[in-house]
């Protein structure tokens, strides 16, 4: 790991564009704002050119690589956030399990859990300070070095999210290993979600105290949980993450921050998501724009949800589709962003053409006729 950044989490530079956080609040905006889930990844050939040869998680421990990477779409595109550049599986390293990227598989955990008796080789209280300081240094390092262009999101994987990677060992199409730990052992499910959320908690604070304007959490896998199942191992601890970071941040006197809340494939639930303590609902590419209006009124921001796959159609298309998306969400209260992560494969120009489309269809339809 790199020594201490030099750069201290205050006196950072004013913020130029502040559109997405207005957005967020649910205040009024010009246009519609946009940035892209994995905006910084392998779809860029000046990523690949930074990462070559190095370690995924290594890189994730570089604070200085973290900001390059994060700051790289940035420059060529003109997003309206960055998302720091690091990965939700930092969180059962921190726990203490080993997770290394094994190249065309993802993700891999050697040693998983594969009994109730397996949460004992958990550190039972974590210093995140200490183990996850890396990322709060590059927060600091990169709010510093955006020079106040664009705000600056923070994230973390959801409990039950990480469970499951943790309990898998890696990705998986059915969750099963996962999911039976919930029927077979509920109590040790609770357990280990208690204890994700109490370090989630205090890494989420303690990526604000670093300098990260906004938050997101990524429950991912939402959509491998029925109703039931989602209601008692995931949205109790989604609520509670959120109640749980503004009161702490008020207790340490930290400025408050607008919370996402991304359920993957969890419509079932949008209603009660609403009511979650979260300003900004992400949604994926499956459920209709006007639809999610319509659910959840104007008392949340939206975000999304353009499928990812269609950056692969021509620019005229993605143009057209864009439009038809900000008519269904309405400009206002709306973040525009995709229904998942870009993919490696895609061009650059169409991401491009992408982000361009938001802007100018955005501000043509702000303006009344």
């Amino acid at each position: 790991m790199e020594g201490s950044s030099p750069l201290r989490p205050q006196d950072f530079p004013a913020l130029k564009n502040d559109t997405f956080l207005r957005a967020a609040r649910g205040e009024e905006t010009e246009y519609t704002p946009v940035w892209c889930m994995r905006q910084a990844g392998r779809y860029l050939p000046e990523f690949r050119e930074t990462r070559a040869a190095q370690d995924f998680f290594a890189t994730c421990r570089s604070p200085k690589m973290c900001c390059e990477l994060t700051l790289q779409p940035l420059r060529r595109f003109p997003l309206d956030a960055a998302i720091i550049f690091s990965d939700i599986l930092v969180v059962p390293q921190a726990l203490g399990m080993e997770v290394v990227m094994v190249p065309g598989k993802g993700p891999t955990f050697p040693e998983p859990l594969m009994e109730v008796e397996d949460l004992l080789k958990l550190r039972q209280k974590v210093d995140v300070s200490e183990e996850l300081g890396y990322v709060f240094q590059a927060i600091t390092l990169t709010r510093h070095s955006l020079e106040g262009k664009v705000p600056l999101i923070g994230f973390s994987g959801a409990p039950w999210t990480l469970m499951s990677y943790m309990i898998e060992g890696g990705g998986s199409n059915t969750m099963a290993k996962a999911k039976r730990w919930l029927y077979r052992h509920p109590e040790a499910s609770h357990r280990l979600l208690q204890l994700l959320r109490d370090v989630i908690v205090e890494y989420l604070v303690g990526q604000v105290a670093a300098g990260a304007q906004a938050l997101q959490l990524f429950e991912s896998h939402a959509g491998h949980l029925g109703p039931e199942q989602f209601r008692e191992f995931a949205l109790p601890y989604i609520r509670d993450i959120a109640k749980r970071v503004k009161n702490k941040l008020q207790a340490e006197a930290l400025s408050p921050v607008p919370m996402i809340v991304f359920a993957k494939d969890a419509h079932y639930a949008l209603e009660e998501l609403v009511q979650a303590g979260y300003e900004v609902i992400g949604l994926d590419w499956t459920i209709q724009p006007q639809a999610a209006r319509e659910r959840t009124g104007h008392r949340v921001t939206l975000q999304g949800n353009l499928d990812p796959c269609a950056l692969y159609a021509p620019k005229e298309k993605i143009g057209e589709l864009v439009k038809r998306m900000l008519e269904g969400f309405g400009t206002q209260r709306y973040i525009a962003n995709l229904g998942h992560g870009l993919y490696p494969d895609m061009s650059p120009e169409h991401v491009g053409a992408f982000v361009e489309a938001v802007h100018t269809h955005s501000r043509h339809l702000s303006t009344p006729d």
